[in-house]
């Protein structure tokens, strides 16, 4: 739809709009078309493409009553406002209007209560049942970031229907059509697990997008190379390595798996086995995110058990341990280090003597310079099994580690004492002469001052 307006109707706007003359010359944007939000374009947009919902758009405003009070200015404040599109963040009004706008336009908005601040108001600003006019500039936007490292960027094109999503395990009905370089290469319908879709030569990123889709929603989703198809590339797609990638995704039906809640204790078990032996697969293939996601379900399912039979109780017990090493042996692949501590803390809470938990915390603690922690561990890997050569190598590591960082720390502290000499031989030598004609003034005050003594006596 174009919202444009001619020159000569923009230029009518610069004063004050009055309601009369939003509803003649404004763009009625409302979808009942009952003129409940009204845009006049004062300045144009200086790009073709329009925020889509869910992007975070980063907007200056003037809020103003009919009599031209103004009651709000992020202008006055020097500070722009943000927040996410369609996401029923911000008055309606703005919701439906902003997504008319282009980059760098600047237009007027004419609200009615409705699609403002409805019968009540905002109390000591707005009045009940105002129609407000605002002035805003679009200053940029970008689409929803899905992940913490920005590597997955979602765009909805088209909004979905309800409320509910996929969850782990779904299985989902979708049209794909995958571009590297402006190039389609892929582009067919699939139906996949959600969790799974490696097998089906879906990356990562689009397979952890699907839980954040409705049914009917169609989406950009932006890829880093992590999150796509890695340091590999994808030969069958002709993808080079460390490519990214830009899929528009339509998610055409889902049928939700059963949540944890739903599951007997023996349904729990029994996918468990299934599940653990998936995430092997992945682990063999180095596809360890894909391995974590098999194995932290397991966690999930599991973890909050307790007053089962004996047999149940460690059935459960042995997977979440087993899983929890395997977990901790991902992180250790992945260079997370830290979270492979906290895996092992887990196990070891389930058995202090575990010898695969000992070990594998060392090398995590090895690996951050924590050497006296990792010493302890192998130290306890021996206590356990003595015939531990691995254990016992990286104790020999530990301890030279240690020596040179004892022996850095020499060094460091020697060059800095050294330093401080230097610096205070210096500040001595150019201190002296000044206290020595300091110390000849006292003893011999300037003749000025002998003249004015004899004159008081």
């Amino acid at each position: 739809m174009d919202w444009t307006m001619s020159t000569d109707q923009a230029v009518k706007m610069d004063s004050q709009p009055s309601d009369s003359m939003m509803t003649e010359w404004g763009v009625d944007l409302s979808p009942k078309q009952d003129k409940g939000v009204c845009k006049v374009i004062m300045r144009p947009g200086d790009e073709a493409e329009y925020p889509m919902t869910g992007d975070r758009v980063c907007v200056h405003y003037t809020g103003k009553l009919l009599n031209g009070k103004k009651f709000d200015s992020s202008r006055d404040r020097n500070e722009p406002f943000t927040f996410n599109l369609g996401r029923g963040q911000v008055i309606k009004a703005w919701d439906i209007g902003i997504a008319s706008m282009k980059k760098g336009e600047v237009c007027q908005l004419m609200c009615h209560s409705e699609y403002a601040y409805g019968v009540s108001g905002s109390p000591s600003k707005i009045p009940p049942k105002s129609t407000l006019i605002f002035e805003i500039e679009l200053l940029n936007f970008k689409g929803e970031e899905l992940t913490e490292d920005g590597g997955v960027i979602r765009r909805i094109k088209q909004k979905g229907e309800g409320f509910s999503n996929p969850n782990e395990g779904a299985i989902v009905e979708v049209h794909l059509e995958g571009r590297s370089g402006g190039r389609v290469f892929d582009s067919r319908d699939v139906q996949f697990v959600v969790g799974e879709g490696e097998d089906h030569s879906i990356p990562l990123g689009v397979d952890r997008t699907m839980e954040k889709m409705q049914k009917g929603e169609c989406c950009l989703i932006y890829l880093k190379p992590q999150y796509g198809f890695g340091d590999e590339g994808k030969p069958e797609f002709h993808i080079e390595p460390n490519a990214e990638l830009v899929y528009q995704v339509t998610l055409k039906d889902f049928e939700k798996a059963k949540e944890s809640w739903e599951m007997s204790i023996e349904e729990k078990l029994e996918q468990a086995v299934g599940v653990k032996h998936k995430g092997t697969q992945y682990f063999k293939a180095g596809r360890y995110v894909q391995a974590m996601l098999q194995y932290q379900k397991i966690v999930a399912w599991l973890e909050m058990e307790c007053g089962l039979a004996e047999e149940k109780q460690r059935a459960v017990h042995d997977l979440i341990l087993v899983t929890q090493l395997n977990l901790a042996m991902c992180h250790l692949r992945l260079r997370e280090y830290t979270h492979a501590v906290e895996s092992c803390d887990k196990v070891i809470e389930l058995d202090s003597s575990n010898e695969k938990a000992l070990y594998r915390r060392g090398e995590a603690r090895l690996l951050k310079n924590e050497f006296s922690l990792a010493l302890r561990d192998f130290g306890r890997v021996l206590e356990v099994n003595p015939k531990n050569r691995a254990a016992r190598t990286q104790i020999s590591v530990c301890k030279r580690k240690i020596r040179e960082h004892h022996e850095m720390d020499k060094r460091t502290y020697a060059n800095m004492f050294q330093k401080f000499a230097e610096r205070d031989a210096k500040v001595r030598k150019t201190k002296l002469p000044r206290d020595d004609s300091t110390k000849e003034e006292r003893n011999n005050p300037p003749a000025k001052h002998r003249r004015r003594s004899r004159e008081h006596l």
